[in-house]
């Protein structure tokens, strides 16, 4: 008799990622966040492909090595176990059955011609517009300015010029399915979504209107000067009618793999499709779907710097009418505002609040009991179905909590935005 057990692997440590690049460009990354570009990674979530226990049925020291050609994405996979159990009442599950569902065909499972398609990978070039870039200094520079001061910084690293030598370019482009060669390219790429995004599924490409903006690293090679390509992450957007005559442009997906994350990279991919969202008259706001809470942070940091660098906090009308029950001409402040920065209702609201509470005197009664009015009547309009249906002290004491809990999490959005 079996011991099932002895034969269960989980998905999510079994399978490893890996962004390869070619020898030369390997070789030429320096210390410990460059060479992590380059290093292995697992998956957050593997439950669309292997079932929602994230398990996988039928091998010992189980290992999946799905391997990406850091460019053009082009993937390896291999699987190798030790023992495979045999049996026609449990058999073993059929990895690469349930993989080839998610991936494109043209995987080799081959390493030679794996490692022939990432030497050549260096020809691989980004398809689309190109509609923003930033510069990183490079690792070595960075630890021997150690305190410089740069315009922006990510674990040290800091922004610079493009031109400066041996700058780290990234770049982004935008495509549509129009885009010669995307839908392809979009094939390898969209798997992310499922092991990064909880409940991320993939787009349908017969909905013509889907908008993408891809994040590349782009590094000159030492021996030709010539530039190679990175995948970095992307984001997806979606536009929806909104009355009478534009488009309300909802976010839908938005990755950056883990050798990336914590480096700024998001931050930049979220403004660069914020500014390219306002330069487009026929776009009324951007909205977000069912955002994760690292999203949301993160969404939330840039459009505070956003309204600061824009002078919103140093307008006059900033902290008029805050509290008082006549609303007319705070609200249509307010909405003047908000459609001048395309930035959705609830979210607007949120910022404005957050950013009160920075400059709220808390040594002034007065001025403290009314951004608690100006947040509970925000809370009340929100949740008026549900507090309607409350006796008024169970109102009063549900709106008092939500409160506490609400101006609680943007003194931690604060900190972390502007420390």
């Amino acid at each position: 008799m079996t011991d099932d057990a002895e034969w269960v692997t989980d998905s999510n440590e079994a399978l490893e990622l890996c962004l390869v690049r070619a020898l030369e460009d390997a070789d030429a990354l320096v210390g410990e966040e460059e060479r992590g570009a380059i290093e292995p990674f697992n998956p957050q979530f593997t439950y669309p492909i292997f079932g929602e226990q994230e398990k996988i049925f039928g091998y010992k020291d189980l290992e999946i090595k799905l391997h990406f050609a850091s460019g053009s994405l082009k993937q390896l996979l291999e699987i190798k176990y030790s023992a495979k159990l045999e049996s026609a009442a449990t058999p073993a599950d059929d990895i690469e059955g349930l993989l080839y569902k998610f991936i494109p065909a043209d995987y080799t499972k081959h390493a030679a011609a794996f490692e022939a398609t990432v030497e050549a990978d260096y020809a691989f070039r980004p398809v689309g517009e190109k509609v923003g870039s930033y510069a990183r200094a490079p690792a070595g520079k960075a630890r021997a300015k150690g305190k410089g001061k740069g315009k922006a910084r990510a674990n040290g690293r800091q922004d610079v010029d493009e031109e400066d030598g041996g700058a780290v370019v990234f770049e982004m482009f935008k495509s549509t399915w129009a885009t010669p060669g995307f839908r392809e390219y979009h094939r390898r790429m969209q798997l992310f979504i499922l092991l990064f995004i909880e409940g991320g599924s993939y787009v349908h490409e017969e909905e013509d209107a889907w908008e993408f903006i891809t994040l590349y690293e782009r590094r000159k090679r030492p021996s030709t000067g010539e530039d190679t390509y990175h995948f970095v992450g992307y984001v997806s957007t979606y536009p929806f009618w909104c009355y009478p005559d534009q488009v309300r442009l909802r976010l839908s997906q938005f990755v950056i793999l883990p050798p990336y994350q914590h480096q700024g990279h998001g931050s930049k991919l979220y403004a660069t499709l914020f500014k390219h969202m306002l330069a487009r008259p026929e776009v009324a706001e951007l909205t977000v779907e069912d955002p994760a809470e690292a999203f949301e942070d993160l969404r939330d940091r840039n459009d505070l710097r956003y309204l600061v660098a824009q002078g919103v906090p140093d307008d006059p009308a900033f902290t008029a009418g805050v509290g008082e029950d006549r609303r007319g001409p705070r609200a249509a402040w307010e909405t003047g505002v908000r459609r001048r920065h395309k930035i959705a209702q609830r979210q607007f609201d949120r910022l404005l609040e957050m950013l009160l509470l920075r400059q709220l005197d808390k040594s002034e009664p007065a001025k403290v009991r009314a951004y608690r009015l100006q947040v509970k009547a925000r809370l009340y309009r929100f949740n008026y179905e549900l507090l309607s249906q409350m006796t008024p002290d169970e109102r009063k004491e549900a709106l008092a909590k939500t409160y506490d809990s609400v101006v609680e999490d943007y003194e931690r959005i604060l900190d972390m935005t502007f420390h």
